[in-house]
């Protein structure tokens, strides 16, 4: 393995040409992806109700093929997981990623085929490690091992072809035979299904390893680290892992974790966000200086952009990159060669580049707080729980919120739970500046509080340790894919967690 590594690390480098070309000409490879797709699929059911033979533009094919969300492609992919076949895509569609809301039971079945394996997911980690070593020539990355706090990786059969499981799962079931050589730990404990021991697993078993990277999401990512610290006695995790220079982390906001992590890594290293989700690998942070994230527009994937206002609406009209403006809300619509078509994935962006096309993931269509009219988004509440952090000296672990309703007495106001890592002294001084910042990020947040009129002071309650992973836990999604919605136009979700919470006292 340690004759290998340096071969990959040398191939990883040499990818560099054609990840230049498609950045240098995204219309152009955008254009040549979606004939792809088109072409591939005129015999497939779905290609033949819809005419793809006789779709020749990008106008034709957004006239023919209505905006999906997943309930209007569910039909299709249940008969795909009864064994039918040429219903979505061309080639046999034998694995399916398992995703799921937190706050619902009812899980989605992404259809993953040869094809979106390879030129979407791992092309899409290919070509984040071929930028890194752009930005860090002489990085050691590939000669040590990469530990990654994913989901659940137990896989399930439907038949003898037709298999399922957490995206994390399926890659590593299809993962090139040298993607093995470069991680850890031993696929027995990656299989673990059991979240809790699983962490205990990671830890004692990693510990020894000479880990140059770590990825997973931040809150998973700093309860395994308090345990590699706990095991191994030291203080911070660059004593453990001298070699450790990179985190890549994504699925929520780094902002509130960021300040936590660098004390427990205790020395400087670099961090990388990725945007990858079950339905493909959108996009990803090229450039160390940069937080915008490069969209991927040659890895199967034919993207538009719907301006947020027009969710909802019949028709609704999404527009190419061509057309997009900066710091504008839309909601992402994909075409992939997995077989979703013009399939809404319910994230928010906005571009931060045109040239090349960089993003950034402002939230989701549903959650948003917008119960009085004032449109707060999930990018505006990680900004102001940051901002009022850092003026109240707090750490905040985790945070939900949902609007608290109008009575005949009172006006309406936002609840926030949070649980602090380290709390503030003054939680009333910590309501002031959440209130204060989220004034100075959102126009219509603040017309709703003047006077109190429409909404009064945020109220907030500081949680005990480990609340949201009781309520996870009682969901049946406790693990590393799942994660606490940041904000929510009702209140079932909240109440729930505040009966847990009252439950501890």
């Amino acid at each position: 393995m340690k004759l290998l590594s340096p071969v990959i690390s040398h191939l990883a480098r040499m990818r560099l040409w054609g990840v230049e070309n498609w950045i240098s000409y995204p219309i152009l490879a955008q254009r040549n992806v979606l004939q792809h797709l088109v072409t591939q699929a005129q015999y497939t059911e779905f290609g033949r109700k819809y005419h793809f033979s006789r779709l020749f533009t990008v106008k034709d094919f957004k006239s023919r093929i209505p905006i999906h969300e997943y309930d209007d492609l569910k039909p299709y992919i249940k008969r795909m997981m009864e064994g039918e076949q040429n219903i979505l895509w061309n080639t046999p569609i034998n694995w399916f990623a398992k995703s799921s809301g937190t706050t619902s039971d009812k899980s989605k079945f992404i259809p993953i085929s040869d094809e979106s394996l390879k030129d979407i997911h791992f092309k899409g980690s290919k070509d984040v490690v071929s930028n890194y070593y752009k930005n860090f020539p002489d990085s050691d990355l590939l000669t040590g091992k990469s530990l990654v706090v994913g989901g659940s990786h137990q896989v399930y059969s439907l038949d003898e072809d037709i298999q399922y499981g957490d995206l994390s799962a399926v890659l590593m079931q299809n993962t090139p035979f040298w993607g093995h050589w470069i991680r850890t730990p031993e696929l027995r404990i990656a299989l673990l299904d059991e979240w809790e021991s699983k962490i205990e697993q990671l830890a004692n078993t990693t510990v020894n390893e000479n880990v140059t990277s770590l990825a997973g999401v931040p809150t998973w990512t700093i309860i395994l680290i308090k345990r590699i610290l706990q095991i191994s006695g030291k203080k911070t995790l660059k004593e453990v892992w001298p070699n450790l220079e990179l985190y890549m982390h994504g699925g929520v906001s780094f902002t509130p974790y960021r300040e936590q992590i660098n004390k427990l890594i205790g020395e400087p290293i670099n961090y990388l966000e990725m945007y990858n989700a079950s339905e493909g690998f959108f996009a990803a942070q090229n450039m160390p200086d940069d937080e915008g994230l490069l969209l991927y527009t040659d890895h199967g994937i034919f993207y538009e952009f719907l301006p947020v206002e027009e969710y909802g609406k019949q028709n609704a009209k999404t527009i190419g990159l061509k057309q997009v403006e900066l710091n504008k809300n839309y909601a992402l619509v994909i075409t992939t060669n997995g077989g979703l078509w013009r399939y809404l994935v319910g994230d928010t962006i906005q571009f931060t580049s045109l040239k090349p096309f960089k993003i950034r993931v402002t939230g989701r269509l549903k959650h948003y707080m917008n119960a009085f009219g004032e449109e707060v988004i999930v990018d505006n509440a990680d900004n102001a729980i940051a901002i009022a952090s850092a003026k109240t000296n707090a750490i905040v672990k985790d945070y939900t919120a949902a609007p608290v309703f109008f009575t005949e007495e009172n006006n309406g106001a936002h609840q926030w739970l949070i649980e602090f890592e380290t709390p503030p002294e003054d939680i009333k001084l910590f309501t002031f500046e959440l209130d204060e910042a989220l004034k100075s990020l959102n126009s219509d947040y603040e017309a709703k509080r003047y006077k109190n009129i429409a909404l009064s002071l945020p109220v907030v309650h500081s949680l005990q340790k480990d609340t949201f992973n009781k309520w996870l836990k009682s969901k049946g999604k406790l693990g590393g894919q799942h994660k606490v919605p940041r904000l929510n136009n009702e209140r079932k979700m909240i109440e729930e967690i505040l009966v847990i919470a009252d439950l501890q006292k």
